[in-house]
């Protein structure tokens, strides 16, 4: 069973489209810099079976998802749960929406990833830790080292025209819940604090936040 940080939908700042977005719970990575350390600790979160998850998925796709994404965390930490949750959405989508497609991010290389059933259904996965010292424009990637790999032909059709495109700002989204503020995307250095500082002027202060130690 997945342990999961959250989910939300719809998200536009972590791939192309409407995005349903899942955070997978545990990293033992720590990159230093790391926007989302609430995801580091793998007894956080909440576990969520995959038919909850699915279920949550196929909403999605009724209300129009172009794809989903999984991040985290470090999703390649819960192998198995990862794997079944991709091969269930996966033969949704099928049925449901062929044209959307599946987005992993991962923090290990590919040369570290020894078994690959994990991300059998992926249609494109974005490989690297985050390199606090590799600024990037490149969109969805956070350090110039991480790359964005089609592995299907949906994926190579999505994500072709990406692989190089640096846009002028970075995308980011902001949504509230019952507890906290929280962001979705890859934002470039200093993005973060800058908008602390906007939401600030308009009256909107936060006792703590995820990308400080």
């Amino acid at each position: 069973m997945p342990r999961v940080n959250r989910y939300g939908f719809p998200v536009t700042a972590l791939g192309p489209g409407r995005r349903l977005a899942v955070w997978f719970q545990g990293c033992a990575l720590a990159c230093r810099g790391c926007l989302a350390r609430d995801t580091w600790d793998p007894g956080g979160g909440a576990e969520i079976t995959v038919a909850e998850l699915t279920r949550v998925w196929a909403d999605a796709l009724r209300d129009g998802a172009d794809g989903l994404t999984v991040s985290g965390g470090e999703p390649l930490a819960q192998p198995d749960g990862l794997r079944d949750f991709l091969a269930a959405v996966a033969e949704l989508r099928d049925d449901l929406a062929p044209a959307a497609d599946l987005l992993v991010y991962t923090g290990y290389e590919p040369s570290e990833i020894s078994d690959g059933t994990a991300l059998a259904h992926a249609d494109a996965v974005i490989t690297g830790r985050y390199d606090v010292t590799r600024p990037t424009r490149l969109i969805w990637r956070g350090s110039a080292n991480q790359v964005l790999t089609p592995r299907t032909p949906l994926g190579r059709d999505r994500y072709g025209p990406y692989l190089d495109h640096e846009p002028d700002r970075a995308p980011m989204q902001v949504a509230v819940d019952d507890r906290d503020v929280w962001f979705a995307g890859v934002p470039r250095r200093g993005d973060l604090n800058r908008l602390r500082r906007e939401l600030a002027a308009r009256g909107i202060t936060f006792k703590e936040v995820s990308w400080r130690g």
